[in-house]
């Protein structure tokens, strides 16, 4: 069997979650279209994050990966992209100089377009149409037009996501990520923010070792950029099937639409489609583990997506909700490793911890949020395995999208500046607040 038509054996199973595309045709001439355009990502880009992976896996290091719940084509520009960039690269010198640990940086960006839906269908006034199931497939607006899923959508997301990796690599190897920035990072936020303020504490501290290191002649490049992976939900299997190449260095096939991609929650059935496909790309690759997931089913997952017990190859994200995380989480760790499986654990502390404010706004607590994190590693640090990382929905701009945080974002402030596509996302300031609680549970480890 070729290798081409290995990676097709997904064809043949069930797949949740796909849009109902209206014309078979027009998206047969997408996919070919896609077919023919260039890699996003190279495959030697995703084997060094498979060895950063492994590095998590062994407990030598901390992974942040974090960015939109769903990302926008009108939110594709610059100045957006920076302001992600800026938030993610805050968080990750606060859990390196706070945390005193390695931080592999992941964003939830460049093709992060598409989500599951609990409901095919949404329902207004009496008025039902398909659900929105992010720019990548349909749009958002609720009308019969926009809710039609368009093929043609998944060439923009290509697109859109090619704009955003450029933006990206431009900022984190041109000078924007240099350590000696860590200030300029803050000047639009320190005065009004006390996540703000404690973080420019966090700086000049940073300054002054890194003036006593040129002092002592040491300037490493390490100092001046950084390593930046990007990474979605390979949710719309015709989109990453056709972004799937075959390395020309090794003959293995490469999803090259991101670095990392992860099954979801919704989709994790070991004998659907998207664990078939996941089986034969070479990517580093993750699952969204929910509170239900039993021991058996975390073994079985690592027995068909990680037969050979490949370090950095899977990691498990786990999405528990703060009331669960403590009695759920236990067991899957311990029959796991008891297996003797390779895997890293992360923590989704979002996904768990949603609900519906009086307003009808879908909203999350902070201290939800931190309370599963915490949970997270009190287990970890039970059964002496690595808390590995976290996974969030955040945005560099001052939404009110989550409750609580420094500024005190109560229930009624969500409709001031509520702006996300789907999930709420923490605001710039929370995700600072989020950083240094993580960083003070890694070091009292």
């Amino acid at each position: 069997m070729s290798a081409s038509s290995n990676l097709d054996m997904w064809r043949d199973l069930p797949a949740a979650q796909q849009p109902d595309w209206p014309d078979r045709g027009e998206l047969d001439r997408v996919v070919a279209e896609l077919a023919g355009l260039p890699p996003l990502v190279f495959a030697g880009e995703c084997d060094r994050l498979k060895a950063e992976m492994a590095a998590v896996a062994r407990g030598e290091a901390f992974v942040l990966q974090g960015g939109d719940c769903a990302e926008t084509f009108a939110g594709a520009t610059a100045e957006n992209v920076r302001d992600k960039l800026k938030s993610l690269l805050q968080m990750a010198i606060v859990l390196t100089y706070a945390g005193r640990v390695p931080v592999v940086k992941i964003g939830r960006l460049a093709g992060q377009f598409a989500k599951p839906r609990s409901k095919p269908v949404e329902v207004r006034d009496g008025v039902e149409l398909p659900a929105y199931r992010g720019d990548m497939v349909n749009g958002f607006d609720f009308t019969a037009e926009a809710r039609r899923p368009d093929p043609a959508r998944l060439l923009r997301a290509y697109h859109s996501s090619s704009a955003t990796l450029n933006l990206a690599r431009a900022f984190t190897k041109g000078g924007y990520a240099d350590l000696r920035q860590v200030h300029a990072w803050n000047q639009d936020f320190v005065a009004e923010s006390p996540a703000g303020r404690r973080y420019e504490q966090l700086a000049r501290e940073i300054d002054q070792a890194l003036a006593f290191m040129r002092a002592c002649g040491a300037e490493p490049g390490e100092f001046h950029t950084v390593e930046f992976y990007s990474s979605h939900e390979a949710l719309i299997l015709d989109y990453d099937r056709a972004l799937t190449r075959i390395d020309s260095r090794t003959g293995l096939p490469y999803d090259v639409s991101a670095h990392m991609v992860w099954i979801g929650e919704r989709t994790r059935q070991l004998d659907g489609a998207h664990v078939e496909f996941f089986s034969k790309i070479r990517n580093p690759i993750g699952v969204k583990l929910g509170p239900t997931t039993t021991p058996e089913e975390a073994i079985a997952l690592v027995e068909k997506l990680n037969p050979d017990n490949e370090p950095g190859r899977l990691t498990f994200i786990s999405r528990m909700g703060a009331g669960r995380v403590r009695e759920a989480l236990p067991t899957l760790v311990e029959k796991v490793r008891a297996s003797g499986a390779t895997v890293a654990w992360i923590c989704d502390p979002m996904h768990g911890n949603t609900f519906e404010a009086p307003s009808g706004h879908k909203t999350r607590r902070l201290d939800d949020v931190l309370d599963e994190v915490a949970g997270f590693f009190e287990v970890h640090h039970s059964l002496g395995t690595h808390p590995g990382g976290i996974h969030i929905e955040f945005t560099g701009d001052d939404v009110t999208e989550c409750v609580g945080g420094g500024h005190g974002i109560v229930e009624e402030d969500l409709a001031l500046r509520y702006e996300t596509a789907c999930d709420p996302r923490l605001n710039r300031s929370q995700s600072l607040d989020l950083a240094f609680r993580v960083a003070e549970l890694y070091r009292s480890a």
